[in-house]
This record gives structure tokens, C-alpha cells and sequence, in this order.
């Protein structure tokens, strides 16, 4: 048989959690065709000899529902193995929507997303105005890697109710069928499920609280029955801690969906000190589960928060007045003033005065939390190595230490700030609940936060950290690919991918596990209008395959752009 790749001689890694084995890999017209031993000619050959050969990734929760109408590449997650990408999460997106309310969404994606607002005026040609017709754009477009849509609940409701649901009032019966028969419409049109959010800190650009955040049981439920309606789909919430239980906002949207016929993913954090309420949302997910319900919680695999520095959207110092009188300058002079014995005096002297927009801008100063983050990327370190700790190894305040910290690499240094999923000063929490099967990895959140993330680069820090390098709690190979390929592409109902088997989808990764290796984020000015972002790179990603065709090679990108919108859950190969 002639074949359009094959992989050959590479330890494959089936991503059902199987035990490795040494074989080919055959793919024609997008699909693979053998596996083990592959006979015959092929136009394209990888000697993948030494190396891991892995399905390719899927990653849950994102945000390029910009990047995929003005790029043809979503990296970093592209860069990182990931080749199917879910776009629409914490119900936040720019469909549907009227032209009278592009500035509303444009405000709710700056300030929830940290997209900037004339990156999405300049990169948004807005040619659509219902969800189908979004999804018509979407799939005009071509690219590197694999999307999928959810239909995000903020704008449908604006949609819906116009500045009533911008205001957050009670939707009518009216509005609720309206919302039904919209959410069908969309499902039909391909959306993979329905997103929400109840997340206090997500803000709109000029402070508001987003439209979905207070919605009520009904009208979960009755966009969840139009998901059912139009043919199934999975919801994707994201609870708040309303008196610090996960309670309430949870057992309402189990309950919707266990009403609707729908599965749920929600995002689960982990307190890094005090009560941990996480065992509460996971004996719920139990009690829910145990009655016949299908409910993952999507958990990030190292600590969530905020990466933080002086050419980025949050530095410890954005609400002292006297930094703000030079925060206009550009980097370098900047940097310059801030070196000045005086202007460091002044800042030092001061206080946070200015009230933020969003709330998160306060958590900056979590000095018990905040590491120097180095070319290493080390997401897991010692404590002695946070600013307050190091403040008292040097004798200084820990505003001196974040100060001075700021300033190394001339202001290109940056920080992280751990501010949940760091229990006791470690990962060990998050390993143990990867484990579980009611849990599910995600929350790469690519094409968004901008200035203050970078985490789609997560299923490299799998390999690495989880299954290479940690010294307690490792991952085996096998496991660790499981958990990005096969359970994420069931949770999403794409069965067709996710694993390496004929007449599945050739979305491959060929990978140097041993020379994988992850690199600290840089900012870049690649955005529409010039707009700056964190990016992310790796070494040891070999090949990066999608429907056969190799869309990057040794971290090289390639010209192949075979990249397609998902329409809907996808069935396994017959």
C-alpha cells in the first residue's frame, strides 16, 4: 500500500494508557491506517527511532475565538503538541451578537480575557452576527491546529435581552425560550456544548460583573435543554466560592444538566492555605456521579495565577500613584527612572491607592507566593525561594526584594505569582486529583490573558514535571499521555481522536522526551495593532502532526495549514 506519512520505528504511546511499544505509525488521507508494521511505500517518512510517538493533544479550555479569525496559527499551544483546541470557555466569546453590541463584548473580553481592546478592533472583521454565522467565519479560516466551539452564555444573553441581560436582570419566559431556541440553533451549527461563569473576578473592562454571573437555575436549564435539543453537548462552568462553599453555585448547574441529558466539566481550584474546599466540590462531584450523572472537574496541572513583571499587565506596583507617573514610558526608560535612588525611594515609600477595575490586581502582592521565574520555568519551587522569603534571607522588606527582582534583566525579568493550586507550598494536591477519573486536565487558557498568563504551555510541563523529572508522584509516560490525549477527547465527545488505533485521526506528536524542555515566557508584539502578548517555546516537540501533515518540525513551523473547525461531537471509527 503507498501511504501519505509513516512514522517509523517509534515508541508509541496509544494514549488509552497502554504500555509502550517500538512500531509504525501509517497514515493516508488524514487517517491512520496501520499501526505496528507498515508495509509499503509512503511520500513521507519519519525515522522516529528513540522517540515517543503520541497521539496529538487536546486541550479543554481556551480562548482563541479571536486568534482563529486573524491567525493562522494558534501558538503557543500549537508549539506545544496540543492539535484540537476548544475555544468558548467561561461563557465569554464574540457570537452571537448585534452590531450595536460589538463594544459590549469588546469590553467583557478585555477585562475577563486580557484581550486588549484594539487588538480584537482591529483583528474582528464582525462578519457574522448569529452563532452558525461565527462558526461559517471560523471555518473559512484555515490554520494549524484543529478548534472547536462552545456557545458562550454572556453574549447569547446579551443577544437575547439586550442591556437587560447586560445588567444582569431575571430573564422572562420569553427570553428563555428565545435562549433555547438559540442554543439548538447553535448545536446544530456545530457548537460542542454551552459555556458559564459565575467567577467573581470575572470582570468586564470597566469593572462589571459579566452578564452571566448571577443567572438563575431556569436559564441553565433552559439552554441546556436546547443543547439537548439540537443533539447533546458538554457544559463548561466556572463556579465562584460564594461564602466559601462550592455548594450552592455547583449542586444548580449539576442539577440543570442532570435535567437537560448533558455532561458537565467545571474548573476546580485548590486553596493554597485554609480550609480545602476542593473536597467539598469533589464530594459533590461524587454524590452527583453516583446518581447517574457525568460531571469532571478540570484541574491545571501546576499553579494557577498570574505571571507578573514591568511589561506586563500586573507588576506589584500598578496601584502606587507614583509608579503610574511613569508607567507610560517605555520599557527602558523606565527601567532607567526606576533605578534612580530618588524615584526608588518615592515608589517604595508609597502605597496601593488607585482602585482597579478587576479585583485580581490586588493579588500582586501575595509575596509567600511570588517566585522569580527563571529560563528553568520551575513551576514547583522551594519556598525559600519566594520574595518574602527572601526579603528576610537579605534583611529588606519584601516590596524592596520584588522591587529589585523586577528590575534584573533590564525589567524583562518576570515573577510568578502561585496563587491557588500550591497546597502546602506544593503540587502533590493536584497530582493526587489528576489521578482520579472524575477528573480531567485543561485550562490552558490559549489566546487570552494576554499580559499576565502563559499556560497553554501545560502539556509540556506534563512530560516533564509529571512523568521525567519530579521525584515523588511521577507519571508514568503512558499515564501522563492518557490524561492530555484520550480522557480530554472523550470529555469533549470528540471520540474520533485522542488515540493512536487505525481510522482514527492522524493527529500525532513525535517527541525527545528526554531533551523536551521548557522555556520561560518572553513577550512578544505579534497581535493585530501591534499588540503584545506572553509567548512560550520547547525544545524536543520533533513533529507536530495534524490530519497527516506535519505543521511543525524540531519547533519549527511549517506552511501546512490543514487545521479545520470541529463541527460537534465526533463518533470513534466504526
Amino acid at each position: 500500500m503507498s501511504f501519505d506519512l509513516v512514522v517509523r520505528n517509534g515508541t508509541i504511546v496509544d494514549g488509552l494508557g497502554g504500555d509502550p511499544y517500538v512500531g509504525d505509525v501509517a497514515v493516508h488521507e488524514g487517517i491512520i491506517v496501520e499501526v505496528g508494521t507498515a508495509t509499503g511505500d509512503a511520500r513521507q517518512v519519519i525515522d522516529a527511532h528513540g522517540l515517543l510517538v503520541t497521539p496529538g493533544f487536546v486541550d479543554l479550555h481556551t480562548h482563541y475565538d479571536g486568534q482563529s479569525i486573524w491567525s493562522d496559527r494558534l501558538n503557543p499551544s500549537s508549539a506545544h503538541g496540543v492539535t484540537t483546541a476548544l475555544m468558548g470557555n467561561c461563557g465569554v466569546g464574540f457570537a452571537p451578537c448585534r452590531i450595536a453590541d460589538h463594544d459590549v463584548l469588546v469590553d467583557l473580553m478585555a477585562g475577563v480575557e486580557d484581550i486588549p481592546g484594539v487588538v480584537m478592533t482591529d483583528g474582528l472583521p464582525w462578519t457574522w452576527e448569529t452563532f452558525p454565522e461565527f462558526m461559517d467565519a471560523v471555518d473559512a479560516r484555515q490554520r494549524d491546529i484543529d478548534v472547536a466551539a462552545f456557545l458562550p452564555h454572556s453574549p447569547l444573553r446579551v443577544y437575547v435581552m439586550g442591556q437587560r441581560g447586560v445588567d444582569r436582570e431575571p430573564a422572562s419566559p420569553a427570553d428563555l425560550a428565545r435562549m433555547r431556541e438559540l442554543a439548538r440553533e447553535a448545536t446544530e451549527a456545530g457548537a460542542l456544548g454551552f459555556s458559564s461563569s459565575r467567577l467573581i473576578t470575572h470582570r468586564t473592562w470597566t469593572g462589571a460583573r459579566i452578564p452571566s454571573y448571577n443567572a438563575a437555575y431556569t436559564e441553565i436549564l433552559e439552554i441546556g435543554r436546547g443543547i439537548a435539543d439540537g443533539g447533546g453537548g458538554l457544559i463548561q462552568f466556572v463556579p465562584d466560592l460564594p461564602n466559601g462553599a462550592y455548594q450552592p453555585v455547583l449542586q444548580q448547574v449539576f442539577d440543570a444538566a442532570t435535567d437537560a441529558g448533558l455532561p458537565v466539566t467545571f474548573t476546580l481550584l485548590i486553596g493554597n492555605a485554609g480550609k480545602p474546599l476542593w473536597r467539598d466540590a469533589i464530594t459533590l462531584v461524587e454524590k452527583a456521579n453516583g446518581s447517574g450523572a457525568a460531571i469532571t472537574a478540570q484541574v491545571f496541572p501546576r499553579p494557577v495565577g498570574l505571571i507578573i513583571g514591568l511589561d506586563l499587565s500586573f507588576n506589584p506596583f500598578v496601584l502606587y500613584p507614583s509608579y503610574q507617573e511613569i508607567a507610560g514610558l517605555p520599557l527602558e526608560e523606565r527601567v532607567a527612572e526606576m533605578r534612580k535612588s530618588e524615584v526608588r525611594q518615592r515608589i517604595l515609600a508609597d502605597a496601593p491607592a488607585i482602585v482597579p477595575a478587576n479585583p485580581i490586581a490586588y493579588l500582586a502582592q501575595s509575596w509567600d507566593w511570588t517566585y522569580p521565574l527563571g529560563d528553568d520555568a520551575d513551576y514547583e519551587p522551594d519556598p525559600s525561594n519566594s520574595i518574602a522569603a527572601r526579603a528576610t534571607a537579605r534583611g529588606v522588606s519584601p516590596v524592596e526584594e520584588a522591587y529589585d527582582r523586577l528590575l534584573d534583566d533590564d525589567g524583562h525579568a518576570i515573577l510568578l505569582d502561585a496563587l491557588a493550586n500550591f497546597e502546602n507550598n506544593s503540587l502533590d494536591t493536584v497530582g493526587a486529583l489528576m489521578r482520579r477519573d472524575d477528573v480531567v486536565l485543561g485550562l490552558g487558557d490559549g489566546g487570552a490573558h494576554y499580559g499576565m498568563i502563559c499556560d497553554s504551555s501545560f502539556p509540556t510541563y506534563v512530560l516533564t514535571h509529571w512523568a521525567r523529572d519530579r521525584a515523588a508522584g511521577r507519571f508514568s509516560v503512558a499515564e501522563a499521555v492518557r490524561e492530555l490525549t484520550s480522557v480530554p477527547a472523550r470529555t469533549a465527545g470528540l471520540d474520533d481522536r485522542g488515540r493512536i488505533a487505525v481510522g482514527y485521526k492522524a493527529d500525532l506528536n513525535v517527541i525527545d522526551h528526554q531533551r523536551l524542555r521548557l522555556h520561560k515566557p518572553v513577550v512578544t508584539y505579534d497581535l493585530p495593532a501591534g499588540g503584545r502578548r506572553l509567548d512560550q517555546t520547547a525544545d524536543g516537540y520533533v513533529a507536530t502532526i495534524v490530519a497527516g501533515e506535519i505543521i511543525s518540525e524540531n519547533g519549527k513551523p511549517t506552511a501546512a495549514r490543514p487545521g479545520r473547525l470541529v463541527r460537534g461531537r465526533q463518533p470513534a471509527p466504526s
